[in-house]
């Protein structure tokens, strides 16, 4: 009969315990180190900060551990013993990789960092953002690749493990998903250029139109409805939503060829209009902005290669509002 996950469970602390029960004590390896170093126990205890008596119980605690004299008597001094010689460059390597270990790490040279990094996100900010990042990752860091994955289940749990940044809207993180906000976006309509009139020249749509025009939804799993249509539901209205689109360039290029409007994030559908015979539209509807967030999780909070990435996306978001404003 296999045994159960609580009893392997206690197994394990069993067998750690027992572990650490058989470790020596690590403080000692200082003392060591200075001990033969200086082949003295007044030398040590000058080093160490200690008095000569404390040091020479911790010589005492260390011949118990290693099995050997280390230091013995000669003439009117002290002299190692081959053992003691022989342990001498592995203490003082052993207690150099303890030190690094322990001290923060290094300031990363992003110009010579060797790195790949996965992100999450959906089509619309992949156009936005990715052009301007693969841009600056390359002028400052170009032994940095980016692997960019569409947007799926959105499992927080991927980023403990699969993902390195995920870019989406805000949603209930775990303890140990950290996030920002970056932005906030907002709902607008684009329509094949000279398909539709607006009432005048800001490009703001009449509610008679917006419900009267057919329309496609960007929606990964296929729903009709959403926002809007709640919105519309305490106006007494509705529209004509023909069909739902994978991705914001699907429903792009579908508006494009047919005489469907799609709804669309404004920095998104800007960009499209710029590269597409399509005019952007502006929605008769008092419409919640959208968030995007950047979330990542807990073990490479202080990562400094982590932290330079997360910068360039703050830094270009930064940038591209400011010149919006200007």
């Amino acid at each position: 009969m296999l045994p159960s996950a609580n009893a392997e469970h206690q197994f394990l602390i069993a067998k750690l315990a027992l572990r650490l029960m058989q470790l020596p004590d690590l403080n000692l390896l200082p003392a060591l180190d200075a001990l033969l170093r200086e082949g003295s126990v007044t030398g040590a205890a000058e080093e160490m900060r200690v008095s000569a008596s404390a040091m020479s119980r911790t010589l005492g605690r260390l011949r118990r551990v290693v099995g050997d004299p280390l230091l013995v008597p000669a003439g009117r001094g002290l002299a190692l013993t081959p053992r003691a010689r022989e342990l001498q460059p592995q203490v003082e390597a052993a207690l150099a990789e303890a030190l690094a270990a322990l001290r923060p790490p290094p300031p990363v040279d992003i110009g010579s960092l060797q790195r790949e990094f996965t992100i999450r996100t959906n089509d619309a900010v992949a156009v936005v953002l990715g052009a301007a990042v693969t841009a600056r990752v390359a002028r400052e860091a170009p032994g940095v690749r980016l692997r960019i994955l569409p947007e799926g289940d959105e499992d927080p749990a991927d980023l403990r493990d699969r993902v390195d940044l995920d870019l989406s809207a805000p949603a209930e993180l775990p303890a140990d998903i950290r996030s920002t906000s970056l932005f906030e976006d907002r709902q607008v309509a684009v329509a094949r250029t000279g398909a539709v009139r607006p009432a005048d020249r800001s490009g703001m749509l009449t509610l008679a139109q917006f419900t009267s025009l057919p329309q496609v939804v960007v929606s990964r799993r296929g729903r009709f409805r959403g926002v809007v249509d709640e919105l519309l539901d305490q106006l007494g209205l509705s529209r004509q939503v023909l069909a739902t689109a994978p991705t914001h360039g699907a429903a792009c290029f579908m508006a494009l060829e047919s005489e469907l409007l799609a709804l669309l994030p404004v920095h998104f559908a800007t960009r499209m209009a710029e590269v597409l015979p399509l005019e952007v539209l502006e929605i008769p509807l008092d419409l919640p902005p959208t968030r995007l967030d950047m979330a990542w999780h807990l073990r490479l909070d202080t990562d400094p290669a982590h932290l330079w990435l997360r910068g360039v996306l703050t830094s270009i978001i930064r940038e591209g509002l400011a010149a919006e404003a200007g």
